[in-house]
């Protein structure tokens, strides 16, 4: 992922989440203030009516009173009134349900069910009700079926019966309670029995568990109903206990939709999308503006320093601002100019030390056959005052000796001549097993020497071919010295592993002695041109080593430590061109 990228997921990124962010607060915000302000309305709607109710039912305990105390009850329990008289009775007193009972509860009449003349009074009244003076609900019979109603209880003077009447609690009772628009006004009647204000069928069991909590705990609760798959159709609800003797003859229960709250939420999270839309854009925007500001300058700058990497030192960037970004341009500048200087500082010191060195190595080459030769003419020359005879055995022995010191120069001419001029390699693909078994071979008579200590080679290659790109005489020139090289740090016999192995792209190949080892200054020193630790040796051997190595795009590397060997390691790329 380039850092332009980078940047623009960045800016893109923060800006969607501190909109998200935002979003989700005043979500939040939002619910929390409408659940609070739901809260204190369906708190007032209860409580309202709660007051209703009971001034319903101390309006419903007055006109039971009031016909308590008439005339015609009095005619009832004396015997002498018709046993109808209680419709009359429930119609002055606008009264649903109106039963004039005896002490033992047996009916004298009934209003809205004259039939039961004579029948026990079979309404929902527990023995403690019927001398209460508080109204409260109960079920009352009816020819088909049940009614609930608001009932009150009061006695006959003298206590020669009772007087039990109500009105039935419908939805238009509920309705009349009080109503708030986007509320709703419930009541639940034990066992599973909800009347609704608007007139609605609804399933009692899915207020099953908030009437339970209500039941268990004995005070008011809250709950979220889901009526219908529908989120919109969803309600709040604050549900009451009407207690009676500790026991819940019913609860009250004040709802609110949550159809207005859900669509502010819909509406403030579609804002939040649009904002966090146009945010993203503007991110992008203002990512782009940011990257082209930062990352063309920076990419300018990658792209000196590769130039810089490939030789051309004398690269420039433009330097177009003087903020951190400017600063970086110009000292990237002054970098290279003080590169170029060191550079050519570096290059006459390098020349100057390298002729010094090739003077050097030349003069120490050349003394020692020029020491012989000097001693030989001046042999010759005073050989001259000899016999004939003598004169000829001396010459015969000097112009041998000359021969000799002169093909010895010839030799060590000709190395320096070699290395001087090395020949750019001449690719081709080459099997590098090949090239190591021929190598090997050409050794073998030194590495199994007769009477004296022996190598033994050890070899492990791939299977088959190891094909790369290369120069056969060059390839095999490198790996002969190397196996000199190892063969001359093992005086005393030894061990020699050659070990090949192809990775990915790549082919290493190492060559190992089991001689006493290097010091780390000698591993650091040792492809230095015309650097030995040999006695004999004129330091080129792995300076040529390395040098085709290079040619082929490839990497030498040595490691070593005192009495442990050397292990030369060489990579190879196995296509054309590839660095190391």
């Amino acid at each position: 992922m380039t850092f332009r990228t980078k940047l623009l997921l960045i800016f893109s990124l923060t800006i969607a989440g501190a909109v998200a962010l935002v979003t989700g607060g005043v979500l939040l915000s939002a619910r929390r203030s409408f659940e609070r302000v739901d809260g204190q309305r369906r708190q007032a709607l209860l409580d309202q009516l709660r007051a209703e109710l009971d001034a319903r039912g101390v309006e419903i305990g007055r006109a039971v009173q009031r016909a308590a105390a008439s005339a015609a009850v009095q005619q009832l329990v004396a015997g002498t009134a018709d046993y109808d008289r209680a419709q009359s009775l429930a119609g002055e007193e606008a009264l649903d349900f109106l039963d004039v009972v005896k002490p033992d509860l047996t009916i004298l009449s009934s209003a809205h069910f004259p039939a039961r003349f004579g029948y026990k009074n079979d309404w929902q009244i527990a023995l403690d009700d019927w001398a209460s003076n508080d109204a409260f609900l109960s079920h009352v019979p009816l020819q088909e079926g049940t009614a609930v109603a608001l009932i009150a209880v009061r006695p006959i003077a003298g206590k020669s019966g009772y007087v039990a009447g109500g009105k039935e609690v419908t939805p238009q009772f509920l309705k009349s309670l009080g109503q708030t628009p986007g509320m709703r006004a419930l009541l639940w009647i034990p066992p599973a029995e909800v009347i609704d204000a608007r007139g609605e069928k609804l399933e009692s069991g899915r207020l099953a568990g908030l009437m339970q909590t209500v039941l268990g705990t004995g005070r008011e609760a809250t709950g979220v109903i889901q009526w219908t798959p529908d989120r919109s159709k969803a309600e709040a609800l604050l549900a009451f206990p009407l207690l009676r003797r500790g026991q819940a003859s019913g609860i009250l229960v004040a709802g609110t939709s949550l159809a207005e709250q859900l669509a502010l939420e819909r509406e403030i999270l579609w804002i939040g999308i649009a904002v966090g839309g146009a945010g993203i854009l503007l991110g992008v925007l203002i990512g782009w503006w940011a990257t082209e500001r930062v990352t063309r300058p920076v990419e300018q700058l990658v792209g000196g320093a590769r130039a810089v990497a490939a030789g051309n030192w004398s690269t420039r960037v433009e330097v177009s601002s003087k903020d951190e970004i400017g600063e970086l341009a110009a000292a990237f500048n002054q970098m290279t100019t003080q590169l170029v200087e060191q550079r050519e500082r570096a290059i006459q010191a390098e020349r100057v030390a390298a002729w010094r060195e090739l003077a050097r190595r030349l003069a120490h080459e050349l003394k020692n056959p020029l020491f012989p030769l000097q001693i030989t003419i001046e042999n010759v020359r005073r050989a001259r005052q000899l016999a004939p005879e003598e004169f000829e055995e001396v010459f015969e022995e000097s112009t041998a000796t000359l021969l000799a010191e002169l093909a010895n120069l010839k030799a060590i001419i000709g190395r320096f001549s070699d290395f001087a001029k090395m020949p750019a390699p001449r690719l081709e693909a080459v099997d590098l097993n090949e090239i190591v078994r021929g190598v090997l071979k050409l050794y073998d008579a030194q590495l199994r020497s007769n009477g004296g200590p022996q190598i033994h080679p050890i070899v492990d290659l791939p299977e088959g071919k190891l094909v790369l790109p290369g120069d056969a005489e060059q390839l095999r020139r490198a790996l002969s010295n190397l196996v000199l090289n190892a063969i001359d740090a093992m005086p005393n016999g030894g061990t020699l592993r050659i070990t090949g192995s192809r990775r990915e792209e790549r082919v290493q190949l190492s060559v190992a002695d089991s001689g006493q080892g290097l010091t780390a200054e000698e591993c650091v020193r040792l492809f230095t041109p015309y650097y030995t630790t040999k006695q004999h040796g004129t330091g080129l051997g792995l300076a040529i080593v390395q040098s085709v190595i290079s040619d082929h795009h490839g990497k030498i590397t040595l490691s070593s430590a005192p009495g442990q060997g050397a292990t030369f390691l060489i990579d190879l790329p196995l296509r054309q061109g590839e660095p190391a």
